[in-house]
């Protein structure tokens, strides 16, 4: 991106995604088993950095990561001291977050720099960063505070999205892909933000009137009832920090979502794009539910890595997010495929292992974990969306007398939004 560019991208994360109000610090984080954002990133982060002090932030600090730190690190370290993370890094963001400072975290990062390394090792080092980072993500999980995430471009990302372009056009066709889809092509790109994010809330609101009590699945390779807990919330683009803070904690969104219930999972589903997770890719996988627990899972590549995901805890073999993409959203449009979650959940309706949002539940927020657990509410040390949505996908919603009706017919809306 051009200097104006990055400036107008840094101006749309610190005033819409993340909403900075005067007073309050920057952290800017990456993800975090990499140790922080990526070098790459740089560029973003400056430009953030500046907006977020004309905003009238008192501090912005970045927490720098490495890629190749991780690969040196998996080529020579111990191999019995990959369950070792930062012993100041955990604490560092709880406090930041109790503080009520905003949270920023950037995708730079390769979807396959761990691929070929040991599955085992992989896992251990994901194990470890949920175990220790869980203070921190129980906190985001809350919207302690406003938070966003975005991405920048980064040299093997490009390759791996645009493979068929020679490595000076890569970097150029990422950046104009992300640029594009986070609407900063647009005369006004804070104007066009908002506009989109009230046609998401009156998605939201529609869903919030219809009280369903279940969804149902149906596409290829998917057969499957998702049960909806009494009081479930659905949530759009835009959510509220406990401190009362409006933000959008995702760039780009297309998503309406919600919990489903932890223990009203049944059926199989089969993923319709690969997962990136760890550093590695898992593809072409399918999962089978029974009282909402996974019982059986099988994938054409990363299998193992899928098992130990689904292993990491008791809540990370259930689901704790379901959301929903129109099959035509401009990232779909796109024909891109990202490796990427930011960018592909947004593609297509997906799902998520692991902890559920509080906030997706009426009064969930307050809520401890036994409560929120009686209430239908999944706890994990991990959060992991992928995608199951595509033009074949069909949704019915089942309404509190038992009826079914079509909610999404091949993909797509069956009812436009009203407001």
């Amino acid at each position: 991106m051009t200097g104006e560019a990055l400036a107008t991208y840094a101006d749309l994360i610190v005033k819409v995604g993340l909403n900075l109000r005067p007073g309050q610090r920057l952290l800017v984080i990456g993800p975090l088993a990499n140790g922080g954002v990526a070098l790459e990133a740089a560029g973003l982060v400056r430009s953030v950095a500046a907006a977020a002090y004309r905003m009238g932030s008192p501090l912005v600090e970045a927490i720098w990561g490495d890629a190749s730190l991780v690969t040196i690190r998996f080529n020579e370290a111990p191999r019995e001291s990959f369950g070792e993370y930062s012993a100041w890094l955990p604490k560092a963001l709880v406090e930041h977050v109790d503080a009520g400072h905003a949270v920023l975290s950037i995708y730079a990062n390769d979807p396959d720099q761990l691929t070929h390394q040991p599955s085992d090792l992989v896992g251990a080092v994901q194990l470890a960063t949920a175990r220790h980072v869980s203070g921190f993500r129980e906190r985001i999980s809350r919207n302690a505070t406003n938070w966003c995430v975005a991405a920048a471009a980064e040299a093997a990302w490009a390759a791996k999205v645009f493979p068929e372009r020679p490595p000076a056009e890569q970097m150029r066709q990422l950046w104009n892909a992300i640029g594009r889809l986070c609407r900063l092509d647009r005369p006004d790109p804070i104007a066009a933000w908002e506009t989109h994010l009230a046609a998401l809330a009156a998605r939201r609101d529609r869903l919030n009137r219809k009280r369903y009590t279940a969804l149902k699945y149906t596409a290829p390779g998917t057969a499957m009832t998702i049960g909806l807990p009494a009081g479930h919330v659905w949530v759009s683009g835009r959510s509220t920090s406990r401190g009362g803070i409006p933000f959008a904690p995702n760039l780009p969104t297309e998503e309406v979502f919600t919990m489903p219930h932890k223990d009203r999972v049944d059926g199989h589903v089969r993923s319709t794009k690969p997962l990136s997770w760890g550093g590695t890719l898992i593809e072409d996988f399918s999962l089978t539910f029974d009282a909402g627990r996974v019982v059986k899972l099988s994938a054409r590549r990363g299998e193992a890595m899928l098992r130990q995901l689904v292993e990491t805890d008791e809540g990370a073999a259930r689901l704790g997010e379901i959301a929903l993409v129109p099959h035509s959203s401009p990232v779909s449009a796109s024909g891109l495929l990202f490796y990427n979650t930011l960018f592909d959940e947004n593609a297509a309706s997906h799902v998520a292992l692991g902890t559920a949002y509080t906030f997706t539940l009426d009064g969930g927020e307050t809520m401890d974990d036994e409560a929120f657990a009686r209430a239908g509410g999944n706890r994990s040390a991990t959060h992991v969306d992928f995608m199951i949505g595509s033009g074949e996908l069909d949704v019915e919603g089942v309404l509190p007398d038992g009826r079914a009706e079509p909610l999404m017919r091949r993909g797509e809306w069956t009812v436009p939004s009203e407001p």
